[in-house]
């Protein structure tokens, strides 16, 4: 009997203990579920701040876009300067950079900002083209149109028109500025005193020799340093444009020089320069 009885308690524990364990168990595999219900809601949740913040973030990279795109808008805004040429406002600001290195004694007679354009110019150009070096050249700038003036001592032997090898290096940085805008339209101006051409000689006369001299500059820069034949225009103006009176010798000097117009495009010239 009591062998039986001990058989039925051993049984009833066992029947309770497998009741208890498939009850954890079953709390367990719901705890199981709902954490994985609560991890899907955190994925999708999470996909939806991912995508949330790359559209935060796309807005805000085109916020800066067009922030950066309104700024260079404005650098880049054309205004007219004295109903003469169309300047930016970042010219604006290298121009007032490069006024102030020029010396304060060519400042007196500047009054408007067509005045500050031309001394700006003119300084710059002196830089780039003499470098403290070269003489017998004069930059002088009105109204945004450069004319350079070099002595026939420095370009040609005296009644030749070949030109003296030890110009090429002041051409060559001539025609770096006009390479720098293909809008530049350059006139090459030969001028002689008034003294007759050498009986025998090849030349006609001094109109010849003024023409056969800006001829002869326009095909070192189109030829030797690849110049737009298109931006290149010789004329020769013979010894009627005298500089100085023709009855002294260094009157004389004077006259016989070449001049070089440039009629830049203003704002891509400026920016060329300060660069």
């Amino acid at each position: 009997m009591k062998k039986v009885m001990l058989i039925s308690a051993v049984s009833l524990s066992l029947v309770l203990g497998s009741c208890v364990s498939k009850k954890k168990y079953t709390e367990i595999e719901n705890e199981l579920d709902n954490t994985r219900s609560e991890l899907m809601k955190t994925r999708v949740a999470k996909e939806d701040c991912e995508e949330k913040y790359g559209k935060v973030q796309e807005q805000v990279s085109n916020y800066y876009a067009k922030i950066n795109s309104l700024q260079e808008e404005s650098d880049q805004k054309l205004e007219m300067v004295d109903n003469i040429a169309a300047m930016s406002v970042k010219s604006k600001e290298a121009m007032r950079k490069t006024l102030a290195k020029v010396d304060p004694e060519k400042l007196k007679g500047v009054e408007t900002l067509s005045d500050s354009i031309d001394v700006a110019i003119s300084y710059n150009l002196t830089q780039s083209l003499n470098e403290g070096e070269d003489e017998g050249i004069d930059i002088h700038v009105d109204q945004t149109v450069v004319q350079i003036t070099i002595s026939d001592e420095l370009l040609f032997k005296s009644g030749s028109y070949w030109v003296n090898p030890r110009a090429n290096r002041l051409l060559e940085k001539i025609a770096k500025v006009v390479k720098s805008e293909p809008s530049m339209e350059v006139l090459v101006e030969g001028h002689t005193d008034n003294q007759t051409i050498v009986k025998d000689s090849y030349l006609e006369d001094n109109w010849d020799l003024s023409v056969r001299r800006a001829t002869s500059i326009v095909r070192v820069l189109q030829d030797k340093y690849k110049v737009d034949g298109k931006q290149l225009i010789a004329s020769g103006r013979s010894s009627y444009m005298p500089l100085e009176d023709n009855s002294t010798a260094e009157g004389r000097e004077s006259n016989r020089r070449t001049r070089i117009v440039i009629l830049p495009n203003l704002d891509k010239f400026l920016a060329m320069l300060e660069s």
